[in-house]
């Protein structure tokens, strides 16, 4: 995306006035989140914070069907109901989410916001609250204990001590990895690739290898009209794409009352938020589920060594996935320093650690860093003002939570293609011709979207570089964190081998 640099001898003086004018703080907040300093300016920021978003607010709804829908080992849903409160559940999963990406932008000054992590509800949900006897608020007790470890390790210097021994060919895959992830996703979220109903094969193009659907054609609408603004350098391309997408798809609706999926009965519906207009646009929030959690309680339940075990495996994930998300992130700002580190790294996963505990205070699972934010950086966002602006944005959507669900995933999703496609350009930054360095790099970039994992990635390109350098003799190389991150790898891989083991 970046144009040739124009030659010294036409414009250097020029580019350097330029440069030195753009450094000069004009304001609190410009000299607060080193706008100028790093490029960028205000209207950008707010710009970017306000893409990011957009292109996770469907966490709003996605979080309470993941968690809300699914009954503890009791027989309650998430509250203490005998039915769902997907409501409470909402509201509460934009409150936290809102705080935390504020706390982000001010504290570390980085432009990544946070909400509840996907993959890790579900496993809050299905493989912990539905053990049987144990109750949400132990579930949830179980996500405070991992996110006080977690922090802990961070403020002993142990989680970032790690982050900076991993390689750099290591950090660059994980970054192009993460790109191919989230293309998938966002294709995957919008229905254009899809799990077939014949099983024939993974994946499908559309509904049976056909676009024959307008929610469909609004993606791609969405998808060529940001890769066209891109092309012609205009400011804002991935928001304008967002914004006109779901005009266009309120339009379509209107008039071809198309509906949602509705679990695949209508397999041309809308994936998720149907575009209608709604009835309401303001809401009154309850937060009535803030503090239902019990600390301890689980021990009780299931027992201390599966605790253990239940905390180590979200812990790990924790670990990795946001220093993957971090790498790609700084990578796309162009903030990382030689060695592949965002600035203030320790702030960064300080913030982290603090969300994954206040998201189970909260009882909507754990909050963790969003490789979403990658949109709005991609839009321009380079400092925490950016992640202030998402923050607002997700408490504003506490109360408008009715104008928020009128985003369809068609319209948000192209947003994850575009990015993705600015993060898989830094592959030429990896020496493919030295397998030292590419098996490990394919093996990361390769398992992400092929196991839908980020820490899988990052598992497989750690153990495989470990075990490259014993082979070919290079042990003293192998810096002891890596050793260790190698050994953590091998018991996440082998966990559910361990759980049966233990009977849980």
């Amino acid at each position: 995306m970046a144009s040739k640099s124009p030659s010294p001898a036409k414009s250097g003086p020029a580019k350097n006035s330029s440069k030195s004018a753009a450094a000069t703080p004009t304001n609190f907040l410009d000299r607060f989140f080193k706008i100028s300093e790093r490029g960028s300016s205000i209207g950008t920021e707010i710009r970017g914070g306000l893409v990011t978003f957009f292109t996770m607010s469907y966490i709003i709804v996605l979080n309470p069907i993941i968690i809300g829908n699914v009954q503890d080992g009791t027989g309650k849903y998430l509250g203490g109901g005998d039915e769902p409160n997907t409501a409470v559940i909402a509201a509460t999963t934009a409150l936290v989410a809102g705080i935390m990406s504020i706390l982000m932008g001010v504290f570390a000054n980085f432009p990544i916001a946070l909400a509840a992590g996907l993959g890790l509800n579900a496993v809050v949900a299905y493989s912990i609250a539905a053990l049987p006897g144990m109750t949400w608020a132990d579930a949830m007790g179980i996500v405070v204990l991992e996110g006080l470890i977690i922090l802990i390790l961070v403020l002993t210097g142990f989680r970032n001590a790690v982050f900076k021994a991993v390689p750099r060919s290591i950090k660059t895959a994980i970054s192009v990895g993460i790109g191919l992830f989230i293309a998938l996703i966002g294709l995957f979220d919008a229905g254009f690739v899809r799990i077939p109903q014949s099983m024939s094969t993974p994946v499908e193009l559309g509904i049976s290898g056909s676009l024959g659907a307008w929610p469909l054609l609004v993606f791609a609408f969405g998808l060529l009209l940001a890769f066209i603004l891109m092309v012609r350098k205009v400011k804002g391309a991935i928001l304008i794409s967002i914004v006109a997408s779901t005009i266009l798809a309120m339009i379509i609706e209107a008039i071809g009352k198309i509906g949602g999926r509705n679990g695949g009965d209508n397999p041309a519906g809308w994936a998720l938020n149907v575009p209608s207009t709604p009835e309401s646009v303001v809401a009154t929030p309850d937060f009535s589920l803030v503090g239902q959690f019990s600390l301890f309680g689980s021990i009780g339940k299931i027992g201390i060594v599966a605790v253990i075990l239940l905390v180590f495996s979200l812990l790990l994930a924790d670990f990795f996935d946001t220093m993957g998300t971090m790498v790609a992130v700084g990578a796309e700002a162009k903030l990382l320093d030689a060695e592949g580190n965002p600035p203030k790294s320790k702030e960064i996963l300080i913030v982290d650690s603090i969300a994954a505990a206040a998201g189970g205070a909260a009882s909507v699972s754990s909050n963790t860093s969003y490789i979403e934010s990658t949109a709005g950086v991609g839009d321009g966002a380079r400092t925490g003002l950016a992640s202030v602006t998402t923050g607002v944005a997700f408490l504003l959507a506490t109360f408008l939570a009715p104008l928020v669900n009128i985003i369809p995933s068609e319209a948000a999703a192209p947003a994850l293609v575009v990015v993705g496609f600015l993060m898989v350009t830094q592959v030429l930054e990896i020496n493919w011709k030295s397998y030292e360095v590419g098996i490990p790099a394919f093996l990361t970039l390769a398992m992400m979207p092929f196991t839908y994992s980020i820490t899988a990635g990052i598992g497989a390109g750690i153990i495989a570089w470990t075990l490259i350098k014993v082979s070919v003799g290079k042990i003293k190389t192998i810096h002891p964190l890596m050793w260790v991150a190698t050994v953590m790898f091998v018991l996440y891989f082998l966990i559910g081998p361990i759980k049966h083991a233990v009977g849980i």
